[in-house]
């Protein structure tokens, strides 16, 4: 039997006259990697906020590992991590200096070079955040997400802007960290990287839930109505020709 980790019941979220969420209920399983896709505005932030404490409700409710939201909000961030789409880190100091510095914000001693040895980061050990690529912008932000060892990370678009390499790379990481057991709760635009990532995805548009199950089988139900791509589907697409020419390895400073 599955175990949910979170349940969302009735949340709506109002602002004025804008309801940017509308009654929307859903369960995520622990140890799962669940995905929320929708469209730009469609809510899907909104939602993920709410749950992470960041943003307030206007109705509904939310637990979150057996924490109700609305009585113990401090008790569900002290079992979370969150990497939002942009991260600010403090300009002068190197990485082991942030993840120590973190470290001391959740009260917690931190082996601060074997968490970025997690995310192939060891090298960069004493360079500032500024001085890293992209990729390796995305893979500190996660790690700073793993220092509290939380039960659930949350990762908004956290490929966004990546090369093929690195995007790929952080595949690998995230499926990685779902291994060891911690619940992942993710969105993006990519389509491919929910369908390869993801146990089950909930798309979300203007507010509303309107489908909800594993990639697989939302695919399976697509094909059933008598849908057709226009061209015939082959083995492999663009992004495989520029990884297997280019290599899988990352190209890094």
């Amino acid at each position: 039997m599955k175990q949910a980790i979170i349940r969302v019941e009735h949340l709506t979220k109002q602002y004025e006259h804008f309801e940017a969420v509308k009654d929307i209920s859903f369960t995520v399983y622990e140890g799962e990697i669940f995905g929320l896709l929708g469209p730009n505005g469609a809510g899907k932030s909104t939602t993920l906020e709410i749950i992470e404490t960041l943003r307030p409700k206007t109705s509904g409710s939310v637990w979150v590992n057996g924490f109700n939201l609305d009585e113990q909000p401090n008790e569900i961030k002290k079992i979370i991590g969150v990497q939002l789409q942009a991260s600010g880190y403090f300009p002068g100091l190197n990485l082991v200096e942030l993840i120590e510095l973190f470290g001391g914000l959740y009260n917690q001693k931190v082996d601060a070079k074997a968490l970025l040895a997690s995310v192939n980061l060891e090298d960069k050990a004493k360079a500032k955040y500024k001085q890293l690529s992209g990729g390796q912008k995305q893979r500190f932000s996660i790690a700073t997400t793993l220092i509290n060892s939380p039960k659930i990370i949350f990762l908004d678009e956290p490929t966004t802007g990546l090369d093929p390499q690195a995007r790929r790379n952080l595949w690998d990481l995230i499926l990685d960290i779902r291994k060891k057991g911690t619940t992942v709760i993710i969105t993006t635009h990519y389509m491919d990287e929910a369908e390869i990532l993801c146990d089950r995805v909930a798309i979300i548009d203007s507010g509303k839930i309107i489908a909800i199950d594993s990639p697989t089988q939302l695919i399976d139900n697509l094909v059933a109505t008598g849908f057709e791509r226009p061209k015939q589907v082959k083995n492999a697409n663009l992004e495989d020709v520029f990884i297997h020419l280019t290599g899988y390895s990352l190209r890094e400073m």
